[in-house]
């Protein structure tokens, strides 16, 4: 055989050699770097908090350095869209929510597409609001505050974390179910929403749990009905929505796990199945239930059936409601 001929016989292998090689280390798992879990939220609050828990365990499992990286502003848009370019060697993965991955795309135009540009991993934790309302508003249950809203229309207030939030959005699918005029208000988080509703300045707020905790337990709130399908396991006695008089009534809120779109299978196999097994560690679900949380994971087509499924719901509220961002 010619000597040109053995070249580049010779260089056509090494191209091959070197794009299997490439190809395996791209897909190596865990990657042989820190790995990065992004939150779209300040240091502190709930998001955060399973985050660092998650991450922990995570770091342990996988014996490699494993941290968290706050990236707030924008209801959790800015972590999202920095998600969607982030490098695709499972170096960097997203604790998304519900307002990104499935109520904003409703609401504006996002450089980004949740359901395209992130690909899901597994559902992480779910958590109910509690709709707690002011003493002087002079209802004691849920039952009673359906009635008063439907003999006063307009005249019963309630707050949320912002125009678009799941929290207002709650509030506004009640307001279809029930066939009630209860009125928006918005603020800019719910450390404002508390204080004026402690104030008395608006009547009801569909509060995070752990946020309404200790004024349910001093009395300055009370609790009337919870948004998940099924009871808070901290607030046993409180009904949900969906048991008293609303079948299928769920607005929970959740955070899952996603990683850039462009990531491939194998990694996200792994991915899912290293985070599966964090969230069912008897542990952990202990540590997140101490947050008001409940891990529930899942397969990547589960979550990106529900991701698709929330939008759609949320999307049709955001329509008949006529609800925008401001």
């Amino acid at each position: 055989m010619p000597f040109q001929m053995i070249h580049k016989a010779l260089t056509a292998l090494v191209i091959v050699v070197t794009s299997l090689t490439s190809t395996v280390n791209a897909q190596e798992f865990p990657p042989k770097k820190t790995i990065t879990i992004v939150v779209g939220f300040a240091a502190g609050g709930s998001a955060d908090s399973a985050a660092r828990v998650i991450a922990k365990k995570l770091s342990e499992d996988l014996g490699q350095n494993v941290i968290v990286d706050n990236k707030p502003g924008a209801g959790g848009n800015i972590a999202h869209a920095y998600t969607a370019t982030a490098p695709t060697d499972g170096s960097v993965i997203l604790f998304g929510s519900i307002g990104p991955l499935s109520i904003a795309p409703h609401l504006m135009k996002l450089p980004y597409d949740p359901q395209k540009d992130l690909a899901p991993l597994t559902m992480g934790v779910t958590f109910p609001n509690v709709l707690v309302v002011i003493p002087e508003l002079g209802v004691k249950n849920f039952k009673e505050y359906i009635a008063m809203a439907k003999k006063n229309p307009g005249k019963i207030t309630f707050a949320s974390t912002g125009s678009g939030s799941a929290s207002h959005l709650q509030g506004e699918l009640l307001n279809v179910r029930a066939d009630i005029d209860t009125v928006h208000i918005p603020y800019k988080g719910g450390s404002p929403a508390m204080v004026d509703l402690l104030g008395g300045r608006v009547s009801s707020y569909y509060s995070a749990l752990a946020t309404a905790d200790p004024y349910i337990k001093n009395g300055k709130l009370i609790p009337i009905a919870t948004t998940g399908l099924k009871r808070a396991p901290t607030l046993p006695n409180v009904p949900t929505i969906a048991e008293s008089g609303y079948p299928g009534f769920d607005a929970s809120n959740w955070y899952a796990f996603v990683a850039p779109g462009k990531t491939p299978d194998l990694i996200l196999e792994r991915w899912n199945k290293a985070l599966v097994a964090v969230l069912k560690d008897k542990t952990i679900s202990t540590q997140l239930a101490d947050h008001g949380l409940t891990p529930n994971p899942g397969t990547r087509e589960d979550l990106a059936k529900y991701i698709a499924s929330q939008s759609v719901t949320w999307g049709k509220i955001i329509s008949e409601r006529k609800i925008t961002a401001e």
